[in-house]
This record gives structure tokens, sequence and C-alpha cells, in this order.
């Protein structure tokens, strides 16, 4: 991901995920803002996304998708409470990136039943790769 259309893409994508439940809880804001500054994207674009629609880009590699996939899962458990929603939003956001459905399940079982919600990123390529053999 290295243009800054790709970034705002990214952003736009998370912050209608953020949403789907029908809020946005300060820790997700907070989330979100975190990843606009680690994209590099200043303050006031990342409020201004919240405002437009931005249409989605293609991720173009897998490490790119996985990556992704995984900000959306932490994302998802971020304000402590897992709506329905969310978990079939998730599940069709991971399918239409190229993501493996069986892969996609163990990574959101295995940050369910984590205490932190999050996984190491050793563990989270190896799902993905093992489903690729």
């Amino acid at each position: 991901m290295n243009t800054k259309a790709q970034k705002l893409s990214l952003l736009a994508d998370m912050i209608a995920f953020a949403v789907i439940d029908g809020e946005l809880h300060e820790r997700e804001y907070k989330f979100l803002a975190l990843i606009a500054e680690e994209l590099g994207i200043d303050k006031e674009e990342f409020k201004q996304l919240f405002h437009e629609e931005n249409p989605s880009e293609t991720i173009k590699t897998e490490f790119d998708r996985i990556q992704q996939f995984y900000r959306l899962a932490l994302l998802m458990h971020c304000d402590g409470v897992l709506h329905e929603r969310e978990q079939i939003k998730i599940h069709e956001m991971g399918i239409s990136m190229g993501l493996n459905p069986f892969a996609i399940k163990r990574v959101l079982k295995a940050m369910e039943q984590s205490p932190t919600r999050m996984i190491s990123p050793d563990y989270l390529l190896e799902v993905f790769q093992e489903q690729n053999n």
C-alpha cells in the first residue's frame, strides 16, 4: 500500500466497518485515529473521511489483505462488544478480499479466545499460509 489514495481507501473501509453496528464508540475512533497517524494521514483528512464516501480500492498483495483483515478484526473488538452484524460483515469482507474462509474463522476464533483479543503476527501469517498448501 503505497499511494495516499490507497491509504485513504483503507481508512474509509475501516470507518464504514466501525459504524456497521450503528454507532462509533470512542475506542473505535481512537483506534482509527492511530491507524491514520501510522499511515501518515493528517487529522483533517482523517476527519473528512467520516463525511464523504470513498470508493474502495483493491488491495493487491496477499500480505496487505491479511494485514487489513487483522486491522478490521482488532477494530471489531475495540469497543468490547461483538455485534452479530460485525461478525457477518467481517466474514464477507475477508472473503471479498480473497482470503480463505477457513483461515478467517480460525483467526477470529483465536482472537476471541485471547484475553487481549490480539494474536501474534507469526500465527496470523501461518494460518493463512497453511490454507494455501
